[in-house]
């Protein structure tokens, strides 16, 4: 899904990986029965805002359904252990993934505890900021920060303070999130770290040890990137209401130790990004590495804590009394977030050991051509998953320029911004902002977003024609 965390390079479909007892169940009834399940299931995703049955859910049943089927194949033929060794692998990188999440949410809810994102509300609101300019600022600081850090985590924090800062004007905050999602999304396109597919196209060794596009190489989505955000951003400014939020009298003090827990959570991405690209560790080793910061530190904390009257929470602590507990932080649609990831990235990765990604690769770019094609990969990418997408790309390794390659980078990193359930950064916030950031409530922006698509590709040739 999307899209999210930078360092996750090898949250790949091992599933693609074909051997010798691989089946070909593109056109068996196994096959087109899994296609079925696959796409009933994101009907009913599509549709919680009406069903109210969360995400997850159907999901999570259709990857059991998908891999039963394909495993009754196999074991026909006589193969049984290779499905098995298929599902372990997808198992193993969704833990990967899981991990690095749950770190992110523990810092994002530790700081939400240390009241940061509410003095951030307060402070923009004493600015005197209205709710277009709190539009701009959030969406600004979403495409220069997941860059650094990454989409998703990005996402996460900035919808934070919107829903502090929204209250319960809904219509602001529909807007706000869908210009995070936009904005995270471009602005981890031009960075190796801003996406796990950009990260991904770097790491690949095809004709240099730098991979198909160097490290700089990049920089050159920077404007194609920004024109990506800013046409849709523009555009929906123009609905944003015009007034201020509620005042705010009161003075909001943050927290002892909150400031620390900001920089201990910057230190975590470095830490990530620095065990990845030097000492060649998954990078959820350094996230976990990251999150025994916050844990000593709030060890530290509850030590030096200062007297207080009594049935006042203790001033020194996070959270509760014990030691810190990521589950008593982690909100319900969180998990549910989670879960979905699980059944997506199973889903997927039963599709793709059946075959057809790879097919869909061979027909874009054999018969297509690579700019239609690269363009198809964004469309694509936004209902299904870009990193399996981008993996079957990859594992073409199709003739393409170097303009081409950028190409793809691009598309596959903006894309998932025209549907909610097209990005992690739009599935996150879903769940954070239960009601209020909605499929349909996206799907309505979905032409203007489209627009920006549409305008950060023709810049892109028109900027970089030279490497085309």
């Amino acid at each position: 899904m999307r899209r999210g965390f930078p360092a996750l390079a090898f949250f790949l479909p091992g599933t693609l990986l074909a051997n010798e007892h691989t089946l070909d169940l593109t056109t068996h009834w196994a096959g087109f029965t899994s296609l079925a399940v696959f796409f009933l299931a994101y009907l009913l995703v599509m549709a919680e805002e009406f069903t109210h049955l969360r995400k997850s859910k159907p999901v999570v049943l259709a990857a059991g359904i998908i891999w039963s089927i394909i495993a009754l194949v196999y074991q026909d033929h006589g193969f049984a252990t290779e499905v098995e060794e298929a599902v372990r692998h997808n198992l193993e990188e969704y833990a990967e993934l899981m991990l690095f999440l749950l770190v992110a949410m523990t810092y994002i809810n530790a700081m939400d505890e240390r009241l940061v994102f509410e003095n951030l509300r307060v402070w923009l609101v004493r600015r005197g900021f209205g709710f277009r300019t709190l539009f701009w600022v959030t969406g600004l600081l979403a495409f220069f920060i997941s860059p650094v850090a990454d989409n998703l985590t990005t996402a996460l924090l900035m919808c934070a303070v919107v829903l502090a800062v929204g209250g319960d004007n809904r219509r602001f905050i529909l807007l706000a999130c869908i210009n995070i999602v936009v904005a995270a999304n471009a602005g981890g396109a031009f960075s190796p770290f801003g996406d796990i597919t950009t990260l991904m196209v770097w790491q690949k060794s095809v004709e240099t040890p730098q991979g198909v596009v160097g490290f700089w190489s990049f920089f050159a989505l920077f404007i194609p990137s920004l024109v990506n955000w800013f046409v849709p951003a523009m555009l929906m400014s123009l609905a944003v209401p015009g007034t201020h939020p509620d005042p705010v009298e009161e003075d909001c003090r943050m927290k002892r130790g909150g400031k620390r827990i900001i920089a201990l959570f910057f230190l975590t991405i470095a830490t990530a990004v620095l065990f990845h690209n030097f000492l060649h560790l998954p990078p959820v080793i350094g996230m976990l590495t990251g999150l025994s910061y916050l844990k000593f530190f709030g060890f530290y904390l509850k030590k030096t804590r200062r007297p207080v009257e009594e049935g006042r929470r203790e001033e020194g602590q996070i959270g509760d009394t014990v030691a810190f507990d990521i589950f008593s932080h982690v909100a319900r649609a969180e998990w549910d977030t989670l879960f979905f990831f699980y059944g997506v990235v199973l889903c997927v990765g039963g599709l793709g050991f059946i075959g057809y990604l790879s097919v869909a690769s061979e027909v874009m770019y054999m018969q297509w051509g690579p700019t239609i094609a690269n363009v198809s990969v964004g469309l694509i990418s936004a209902i299904v998953d870009n990193i399996p997408v981008m993996f079957a790309v990859l594992t073409m390794q199709p003739d393409m320029s170097m303009g081409q390659w950028l190409l793809v980078t691009l598309t596959a990193g903006v894309g998932g911004s025209m549907l909610s359930i097209g990005s992690a950064a739009g599935v996150a916030l879903m769940g954070q902002a239960r009601g209020k950031y909605t499929f349909f409530g996206h799907l309505k922006w979905t032409p203007v977003i489209a627009l920006g698509y549409g305008a950060s590709i023709l810049t892109h040739k028109w900027l970089n024609a030279q490497l085309f």
